[in-house]
C-alpha cells in the first residue's frame, strides 16, 4: 500500500514525512485520480439529484487527491529537486485534463444547473445556497456550457497553460539557483557584519568564499550597504534579468504564449478579454475600476518618488559619483538618507529583531486578539529547517502550523502561505494544517530586517485566515475568497507589528535580552512611511503592466508593451517594476494573480480602515472588535460576497484616502 494513500496514524494526521519517498508520488496521484474519477462518475450518472447527493458528494469526491496534492505541491515549491520538478511537469497537463473532464461532464453540470434553477424551493441554508452558487459559477466559467469544438479547444488551452505556468516557475528557480557573484575580502568593506556573515554562509554552501546570490534577503542588503557601485550594478542587473538570460530558462517566449492563450480562453467563454473574464467575480468587477484605483495612487506616489530621487542624486554627486541616479543606486543612498534623517541603522536594529523574538510577538498578538495558544511540537517535517506548533484555544485543537523560514536552493523565492489540509465540517471535523514559507537568510541567530518582520506577520495573517476558518464546506474554507479580498487579513495583521507595546515587549537584543531603546523604537515607528514613493511606484507600475497585458488584444512582444506602459506613466528612471515580465511569477506561474496583482492595493484600502476600527475603540487588542474581525472576516471564508462581509465587520466601505494616509502620500495627492 502506498504510504500517501494510507490512513495516517500520526499526531494531528500530519503526513508521515519520514516515510514518504519521491517515487511514491506518481503512483499515488494515479490512484487518487482514478478514485476521484470513479466517485464523480457515480455522482453524474447516479440517481441522486438533491443537494446532498450532488454538491456534498462532490465536496468529498476528491479527498484522497486533495491529500496527496496537499503534500506534493507544498514540497514542489518549498523543497524541490529534479524528481519533483519532473513530476510537476508531468502532472500539469494531467491535472488540467482532470479538471476539464469534470467541468465538461454534461450530466454533472445538468444536475448542478437543475439545483440552481430550483434553489428557491430547496430549503437550503445560507451557506449551502452560497456553495451552490459558487459551484455553478465555477462550472460556467470553466466552459461547462460550451459544446463541440469550442469545448475541446478550451480544454486544450487550459492544459497548455498549466504546462507553461509550471515551466515559467521552474525556469525562474533555475536562474535564481545558478547565479552568484564572488566577493573578495576588499569587496566586503563597508558591509555590516550581518551581510558579511550571510555572504560567507552562502559561499560556504558552494564551497567558496563569500558570495552574493539572488536571494532577496542577501541581495537587498548588499544593494543597501555596498559602497562599490560597479558591484551593485552587476548584482542588480543579474537580479532583474531573471528569466531573461536566453537559452532554455528564458521566460519571454513563454509569456507571449500565455497571454495569447488567456485571451483565447476568455473569448471562448464570451468575454472581450482576459481582464474582463478574470475580474468579473472579484470585488473590483471591471478593469476600469482597477485602473481608477491605481491611477489615483500613481500620481502622488510618482510625485513623491521624483522628489526623493532628486535628493538621492544630489547625495550621489556629493559622493563623487557621476549622475544620473540609477536603479542600483537607489537602495544605497536611500539607506544613507534614512540613517541621516531618522538616525536609523539597519545593522543596529537587527539584533533586536531576531526571528525567535518576532515569532514570539506574532504568536502573542494572536493570543491577545483571538485567545490562541501555540505549543511547539516535534517533527520530523518535510525539511530539517521546518518547525511546527499545535494551535489550541481553551485546550481545544484548532490547527497545526508549520513555519519554513530559511532560504535554500531548493525553495522558490518569495514568501507564501499554503494549506496541506483545509478546514471543513462536512463528513468530519477536519482541522487545518497550515504552512508559512519565507526566504530569510539563515544565521545563528537569524536576525531580521524590519521588512522581514513585516513579511513574517503578513504571511501569518494568511495563516490565521486558514486556522480560524469555521465553515461546513471546504469549497469556501479559509482563503477561498475573492482575490482582491484575500490580502486583507495578511496586510491587516502587519499593523500589529507597528503597535509600540508589541515591540516594547518583544524587540529585545538577542544576546543581552535588553529591550530596544525607547528612542530607537520611536525613530523606527516615525520612519514607517519612509521611502513609500519608491515602494508604491514599483508596485503600481507592476500592477498596471499586468492589467494592460490582459486588457484588449494581447501584445505580440510583452517586453515592448511593458516599455510602452512605463513610458506612458512617466516611470522614474531610477525605479524599476517590482516584478518585470520574465520573472513576474505572480502573473505567469499560474493565473492566480493575473489581472489581479492590483489586489494587494485593493485590500490595503480596506486594511488601513480595518485597523482604524481598533484605533477608534481605543485599544489595538479591543476584544469586541477582534471578535467581529474573527466572525465576519477570518472565520467566514467565502460564505458571502467579500463586500458584504466587510460591511458586516466595519459598517461602511473605505475610500482610497485611508491608503494614501497609511503610506504617507496624502500631502502629495
Amino acid at each position: 500500500m502506498n504510504v500517501l494513500l494510507d490512513l495516517w496514524d500520526t499526531p494531528f494526521a500530519l503526513p508521515p514525512f519520514a516515510a514518504i519517498r519521491d517515487e511514491d508520488f506518481a503512483p499515488a496521484f494515479e490512484e487518487a485520480l482514478a478514485r476521484a474519477r470513479t466517485a464523480i462518475m457515480a455522482i453524474a450518472e447516479g440517481p441522486a439529484t438533491d443537494f446532498a447527493g450532488v454538491i456534498e458528494a462532490l465536496e468529498l469526491a476528491e479527498a484522497d487527491l486533495d491529500r496527496v496534492a496537499g503534500v506534493f505541491y507544498n514540497l514542489a515549491g518549498a523543497d524541490s529537486n529534479e524528481a519533483r520538478e519532473a513530476l510537476q511537469r508531468d502532472l500539469a497537463p494531467k491535472m488540467s485534463a482532470f479538471s476539464s473532464e469534470i467541468t465538461n461532464n454534461k450530466a454533472l453540470f445538468g444536475k448542478i444547473e437543475a439545483l440552481w434553477q430550483a434553489r428557491a424551493d430547496l430549503a437550503l441554508t445560507a451557506e449551502q445556497a452560497r456553495v451552490l452558487e459558487l459551484y455553478r459559477r465555477m462550472f460556467v466559467r470553466s466552459g461547462a456550457a460550451l459544446d463541440g469544438a469550442a469545448a475541446e479547444r478550451l480544454t486544450a488551452v487550459k492544459a497548455r497553460l498549466a504546462v507553461l505556468g509550471t515551466q515559467f516557475s521552474q525556469n525562474l528557480l533555475a536562474d535564481e539557483r545558478s547565479w552568484f557573484m564572488e566577493l573578495s575580502e576588499a569587496d566586503l568593506e563597508g558591509l555590516p557584519d550581518f551581510v558579511v556573515e550571510t555572504a560567507r554562509a552562502a559561499g560556504a554552501e558552494r564551497g567558496l568564499g563569500p558570495v552574493v546570490t539572488l536571494n532577496r534577503s542577501l541581495i537587498v542588503p548588499f544593494l543597501q550597504f555596498s559602497p562599490r557601485r560597479a558591484l551593485r550594478q552587476r548584482a542588480y542587473e543579474a537580479w532583474v534579468a531573471r528569466g531573461a538570460n536566453g537559452g532554455a530558462t528564458d521566460n519571454r517566449g513563454i509569456a507571449v504564449e500565455i497571454l495569447a492563450l488567456r485571451h483565447e480562453r476568455a473569448q471562448l467563454l464570451g468575454y472581450a478579454d482576459f481582464a474582463a473574464y478574470k475580474l468579473e467575480p472579484e470585488m473590483a468587477k471591471t478593469p476600469a475600476a482597477v485602473r481608477d484605483l491605481l491611477m489615483r495612487v500613481w500620481a502622488p506616489a510618482r510625485a513623491k518618488a521624483l522628489a526623493d530621487a532628486a535628493v538621492l542624486e544630489a547625495m550621489l554627486v556629493a559622493d563623487g559619483g557621476t549622475g544620473p541616479l540609477e536603479a542600483w543606486d537607489w537602495r544605497y543612498y536611500s539607506e544613507k538618507r534614512r540613517r541621516a534623517e531618522h538616525d536609523l541603522d539597519e545593522a543596529a536594529l537587527k539584533p533586536y529583531l531576531s526571528l525567535e523574538a518576532m515569532l514570539g510577538a506574532m504568536f502573542d498578538c494572536a493570543t491577545r486578539l483571538f485567545g490562541l495558544e501555540f505549543r511547539e511540537i516535534e517533527g520530523p517535517f518535510y525539511h530539517p529547517d521546518v518547525r511546527g506548533w499545535e494551535v489550541t484555544r481553551k485546550e481545544a485543537h484548532v490547527a497545526v502550523f508549520l513555519g519554513d523560514y530559511f532560504a535554500r536552493g531548493s525553495k522558490r523565492s518569495g514568501a507564501w502561505c499554503s494549506a496541506m489540509q483545509s478546514q471543513r465540517k462536512l463528513g468530519a471535523d477536519v482541522r487545518p494544517i497550515v504552512v508559512n514559507v519565507c526566504n530569510f537568510a539563515k544565521g545563528d541567530p537569524c536576525l531580521l530586517s524590519y521588512d522581514d518582520a513585516r513579511t513574517l506577520f503578513h504571511e501569518f495573517g494568511h495563516a490565521l485566515h486558514q486556522m480560524l476558518s469555521d465553515v461546513t464546506y471546504g469549497f469556501i474554507s479559509g482563503t477561498s475568497v475573492a482575490r482582491d479580498f484575500v490580502e486583507l487579513p495578511s496586510q491587516l495583521y502587519e499593523h500589529w507589528l507597528e503597535v509600540p507595546a508589541v515591540l516594547e515587549a518583544h524587540a529585545r537584543h538577542w544576546q543581552t535580552g535588553a529591550p530596544m531603546p525607547a528612542d530607537m523604537l520611536k525613530r523606527l515607528l516615525d520612519a514607517g512611511t519612509y521611502d513609500q514613493g519608491f515602494a508604491t511606484v514599483e508596485f503600481v507600475a507592476s500592477a498596471l503592466v499586468d492589467l494592460e497585458f490582459h486588457t484588449g488584444t494581447p501584445p505580440a512582444d510583452p517586453m515592448q508593451k511593458q516599455a510602452e506602459v512605463l513610458e506612458a506613466l512617466g516611470m522614474p528612471r531610477a525605479i524599476r517594476m517590482r516584478h518585470a515580465t520574465p520573472h513576474f511569477a505572480h502573473v505567469f506561474s499560474g493565473d492566480g494573480y493575473s489581472s489581479g496583482y492590483y489586489s494587494y492595493m485593493w485590500s490595503e484600502v480596506m486594511d488601513a480602515d480595518a485597523f482604524a476600527a481598533f484605533e477608534e475603540a481605543g485599544d489595538p487588542f479591543d476584544p469586541e472588535t477582534a471578535a467581529r474581525l474573527e466572525k465576519f472576516i477570518l472565520s467566514a471564508g467565502g460564505s458571502e460576497e467579500a463586500e458584504a462581509l466587510y460591511l458586516k465587520f466595519r459598517g461602511k466601505m473605505p475610500g482610497v484616502e485611508a491608503l494614501l494616509k497609511g503610506r504617507g502620500l496624502l500631502d502629495a495627492a
